[in-house]
């Protein structure tokens, strides 16, 4: 049983999530630690895969990097496409056993699926003849519909991409804009990918994840990693064996609200004792930090949030406030809004307005 201070959890976990001192190379390295970016399109600042390789990479990083390396590079690839999750694309082998067993345990998607056979081959024959297709051009043929009380009711089309997605048949070839372009996975996926069998990969993707968060709890990781104790707080949380706290430098920096250092709100509070909600649904009323606040990490803390929004017509970054969790001083305050002046660079925007 490994224990450690507080302090050192967090600095762990900090720099297992790459926003210590000591910044990545390149955007290749940061999807490889993180083992994904989640491309949320909210882009009150700017979409939040692009905002969370800013924060890792500074102003070097461009969201064309991120389009090459998903549309012509292919060293990533879009799977759970629900969510929108860019991974390394040599991380593909750890999901296949996965695809190959899809819907394990759901026997309305497996009758939706027999019900809608034909439509599914005839999905398959239009891509192989005039793929890459967006889902709007590909034909509606089901026998049975989708029913759902979300948006999903009745979407047949891009219900069934979805699912034939995580059966491994299809794949998204790039984006116009938004809109996804599907194509067979053979066309999109590379040959002879070697399939890592199901438990096998369960045990190397937990790995993968406790590194790249450092510290975790159980639930989260299994049981990747080392058992360990950390001061003040209550249950068993595993660490990664090869992260120390030793030698931290740490910075400033301005999360996105689904950044994975904040993602987990209930270890963000255990470990940070930092309280966040996203308030993007709720009504202007009842917010307490804004639409998008980005959650404000300094050294191993995080401090605060700062609801901001790019105004492109004004070629302004508007802060509407810096919420401080506790009294910032003024080294805190310089850095915040160092790292305010950046973003606003970075975005292509001329000043920052307070207030």
């Amino acid at each position: 049983m490994r224990r450690l201070t507080r302090e050192e959890a967090r600095r762990i976990a900090v720099r297992a999530q790459l926003l210590d001192a000591d910044r990545p190379r390149d955007l290749g390295s940061v999807i490889q630690r993180l083992t994904f970016l989640q491309l949320d399109p909210t882009a009150a600042i700017a979409p939040s895969a692009d905002l969370v390789a800013w924060t890792r990479l500074g102003n070097g990083y461009a969201p064309a990097d991120l389009e090459r390396a998903l549309d012509t590079d292919r060293t990533v690839f879009e799977h759970d496409v629900g969510l929108a999750l860019v991974r390394p694309m040599e991380d593909l082998r750890l999901f296949l056993a996965d695809m190959a067993a899809w819907p394990s345990g759901s026997a309305r998607r497996l009758e939706w699926m027999a019900a809608n056979d034909g439509f599914r081959r005839r999905v398959l024959d239009q891509l192989r003849d005039a793929g890459p297709l967006a889902s709007r051009g590909i034909a509606d043929t089901s026998a049975l519909a989708w029913e759902s009380t979300g948006w999903r009711n009745d979407r047949n089309v891009t219900q069934m991409l979805q699912f034939m997605a995580a059966r491994g048949e299809v794949a998204i070839s790039g984006r116009v804009g938004r809109q996804r372009l599907w194509d067979l996975a053979e066309r999109v996926y590379p040959a002879d990918v070697e399939v890592v069998p199901a438990a096998e990969a369960q045990r190397i993707r937990d790995e993968r994840t406790l590194r790249a968060l450092g510290i975790a709890r159980p639930r989260v990781v299994g049981e990747a990693g080392i058992a360990a104790e950390v001061e003040g707080t209550a249950g068993e949380w595993r660490v990664d064996p090869d992260a120390t706290a030793e030698g931290f430098r740490g910075r400033a920096a301005l999360l996105s609200p689904f950044d994975r250092l904040v993602h987990d709100r209930g270890r963000a509070h255990d470990l940070f004792a930092f309280e966040y909600t996203l308030e993007m649904y709720k009504p202007a009323s009842e917010r307490r930090w804004g639409y998008f606040a980005l959650p404000v990490l300094h050294e191993d803390r995080l401090v605060g949030k700062v609801d901001a929004t790019a105004d492109r017509r004004a070629a302004r970054l508007d802060v509407r406030a810096v919420h401080e969790d506790a009294p910032f001083s003024r080294e805190l305050t310089d850095a915040v809004h160092a790292e305010l002046d950046t973003l606003a660079s970075w975005l292509g925007l001329n000043a920052v307005r307070y207030g």
